[in-house]
């Protein structure tokens, strides 16, 4: 029986040329939009986790509580209650690393509610406090600190990814509501009216929204592990540390962050000393610190 060979179909095109590479490609899978293609770490970034929302929603409204502390002309409340929002706002971004619930969500929510208990309600307790009979000048320290904050918190934003983690760029936020709201209490403590101390608070409030908008480096405390050992001299430490704020809490806590707004021009003149200089003010966009010292 006869027996015929099949006449193979010449290819037309070239092996290797780039019409077969073309042609081979077309049949690969369809393009995917972009939020199909990434992994699954991008999608939870843009997910919303209960428990460090929480945090920063309670720090939220301690923020939200001074201020109307504030309008009731009581202070003390006010102040206290912007400390609080410190110790939540430093909370919240603990729990999320500890949980794994990090998100991008969380990350903004956060640095809204940073502007209101840090930044707004400092400027309108202090200028509720003191400022009220200074005209322009007192209302004009208190947008001068407000403003501030907002720079200092969407620089970090920005610039949170090229900087040195061991130190902020400029006088952190929570740092500077700390000096602002503790001057209010330590002086409230003492028993003196706002309107007689109105010149030492405007110092207090310019020094503490300038700062947050310079380079001067402030040590950050987020090279520290908690998880390490640490000697016995440590733990008696923590407890001095802790009775002296239940003995004198007012002055203590004022007297912590003055000599931590001070830190960072030490920092900031030992490098100039060393010659490692840093730009106090940031004039050109890739004027940030991004090298770590050895």
């Amino acid at each position: 029986m006869a027996t015929f060979h099949r006449r193979r179909v010449k290819n037309s095109v070239p092996r290797g040329s780039k019409a077969l590479r073309t042609t081979r490609l077309s049949f690969q899978r369809p393009h995917l939009p972009e939020e199909v293609r990434l992994p699954h770490k991008t999608l939870r970034s843009r997910s919303i986790y209960l428990l460090p929302n929480a945090f920063t929603t309670a720090a939220l409204f301690c923020g939200f509580y001074a201020i109307v502390m504030a309008m009731n002309q009581k202070f003390e409340f006010a102040s206290l209650a912007i400390f609080i929002a410190m110790v939540l706002d430093s909370l919240d971004g603990r729990i999320a690393r500890l949980t794994n619930t990090q998100s991008e969500f969380g990350a903004q929510y956060d640095s809204l509610s940073d502007m209101v208990s840090f930044g707004v309600a400092p400027a309108l307790v202090v200028y509720q406090w003191s400022f009220v009979g200074m005209g322009k000048l007192g209302w004009l320290a208190a947008f001068v600190y407000c403003a501030g904050a907002a720079l200092r918190l969407a620089r970090f934003n920005t610039n949170i990814e090229v900087v040195d983690k061991r130190y902020f760029q400029g006088l952190p936020s929570p740092a500077a509501a700390a000096l602002v709201a503790g001057f209010i209490y330590l002086m409230n403590d003492f028993g003196f009216d706002g309107k007689d101390l109105r010149w030492f608070a405007w110092i207090i409030t310019l020094f503490a929204g300038l700062t947050m908008v310079t380079n001067v480096p402030f040590y950050s405390f987020k090279d520290i592990n908690f998880r390490k050992s640490v000697p016995f001299i440590m733990v008696f430490i923590i407890v001095l540390v802790i009775v002296a704020l239940a003995s004198d809490t007012p002055k203590i806590l004022f007297g912590l962050f003055v000599l931590y707004g001070l830190s960072g021009y030490g920092v900031y003149f030992w490098r100039l000393f060393k010659g490692k200089p840093v730009s106090m003010v940031q004039t050109d966009e890739d004027d940030v610190d991004v090298h770590e010292d050895h």
